[in-house]
């Protein structure tokens, strides 16, 4: 089999990973890829949201298979145009994807099919909005609408902060068209939790929880990043908490997607927010989860490209997927700035000294024979253990061996499962 990734993150990069060790595969594309993916893939020139280009070399390669990492190219229809020409594609289409596209459609799929989720408003016009706020009071939470990496939610706890939040979206427009509108939300008190399924539209089978590390300073503060690092699994989720998600959540929102004329295929996410009255949804995503992907992988046993095919040919009940029982963390090497301005362009070193667990790169690229950074988020260090506190202390020692100017990261990632009772 030809295999073609989209996009070029530690999404991405994991998902090669994975894929290449599939028996059935004989080469792998990556579009565009970056440094550590030119390891297992062919790296091409061609924009993940340039969907004629990525059609016309699927096309006339011959690929079997294409798997969409980012959300944009899905939102953008991907997945329609490729079927369109008869080409196999891991993902959901245009009008499921827009689940992710729109935070207000969201939540009214959610509010319709009565899907626990945090109460909310959605508003067209800065002004309605900021009147809203000082009605309600804060803290609250105001989303852009639109796509905007996974930075585009900002929690406020102040009414000024609220106020200042709407003035950011709609009128400084920091997230483009993504903010032309507003959903904002009941703040939920809790523990969040990832919770990323397959599905082909009948069959919901959930993988291993995960929890994501928003924030980019420890203790979970300062603004909101795209992720600063992830563990698997999260001891918050308990078989009890599962079955109620499973039961509440992940079926209704397939059943929901199917009867709005939307059949959803492909991976769907929960980001969960743990309450005294039960999970809650925070949001739905359309694709794997950034980091959560690469914590998750790295425990999955059994065959990726097995699971993609059957879920794009409607028999994923037949398949049977295999979990490791180990741990995994992933430890998000940033660059300074992020998530606001950064520089580009600084060597990083200790790489070929990483000797446990594996570096998934993010934003890196490859300058005079030199691996350099190019992006915010520059390398998810991973690794896996019999406990999370193993995995934790392994991922660690990997990241002291790894050093370029200006970067930063989180030391307290996966603290949280180790204050829970018997871990």
């Amino acid at each position: 089999m030809k295999v073609l990734v989209v996009g070029g993150g530690g999404r991405e990069h994991a998902l090669v990973w994975k894929i290449a060790q599939s028996p059935k595969v004989e080469k792998i594309y990556c579009a565009p890829g970056n440094a550590g993916i030119a390891a297992h893939a062919e790296c091409l020139d061609i924009s993940a949201t340039d969907i004629t280009g990525l059609l016309t070399f699927a096309y006339n390669e011959r690929i079997d298979l294409t798997v969409v990492g980012p959300e944009a190219p899905l939102v953008a229809g991907i997945v329609d145009e490729f079927e369109n020409h008869g080409l196999k594609i891991f993902g959901p289409n245009k009008a499921a994807a827009e689940l992710e596209g729109s935070k207000k459609l969201a939540k009214e799929i959610m509010e319709k099919y009565d899907i626990p989720t945090a109460r909310y408003a959605s508003f067209t016009e800065a002004q309605a909005a900021k009147e809203y706020i000082k009605e309600h009071g804060a803290p609250c939470v105001v989303k852009a609408d639109g796509l905007a990496a996974g930075k585009g939610v900002i929690v406020a706890t102040t009414e000024q902060d609220a106020l200042r939040a709407v003035a950011t979206i709609m009128e400084d427009k920091a997230f483009g068209d993504a903010g032309k509108q507003v959903v904002i939300e009941e703040y939920l008190e809790g523990e969040e939790v990832s919770i990323l399924a397959f599905t082909d539209g009948k069959t919901v089978i959930p993988m291993v929880s995960s929890q994501d590390h928003k924030r980019i300073f420890e203790g979970d503060l300062g603004p909101n990043t795209g992720g600063m690092g992830a563990y698997s699994p999260a001891p918050v989720y308990t078989p009890k908490v599962q079955e109620i998600v499973e039961k509440k959540v992940l079926k209704p929102i397939i059943e929901g997607m199917a009867a709005e004329g939307r059949p959803y295929r492909g991976v769907i996410y929960a980001g969960l927010m743990l309450t005294k009255a039960g999970p809650k949804v925070l949001e739905f995503n359309c694709r794997f989860g950034d980091p959560e992907a690469q914590p998750v992988l790295m425990r999955l046993e059994s065959d990726l490209v097995e699971i993609m095919q059957a879920v794009i040919e409607g028999r994923l009940a037949e398949q049977d997927i295999k979990w490791s029982d180990r741990a995994s963390v992933c430890v998000v090497l940033a660059s300074g700035g992020y998530p606001g301005g950064y520089e580009k362009g600084k060597v990083i070193t200790g790489l070929d000294k990483v000797d446990e667990g594996f570096v998934f790169h993010a934003g890196t690229r490859y300058l005079d024979g030199k691996i350099v950074t190019s992006g915010g988020r520059v390398l998810g260090v991973t690794a896996t253990g019999d406990t999370i506190k193993d995995a934790i202390d392994a991922a660690y020692r990997q990241v002291e061996k790894i050093s370029f100017e200006g970067m930063q990261y989180r030391r307290d990632i996966g603290q949280k499962a180790l204050k829970r009772p018997g871990i």
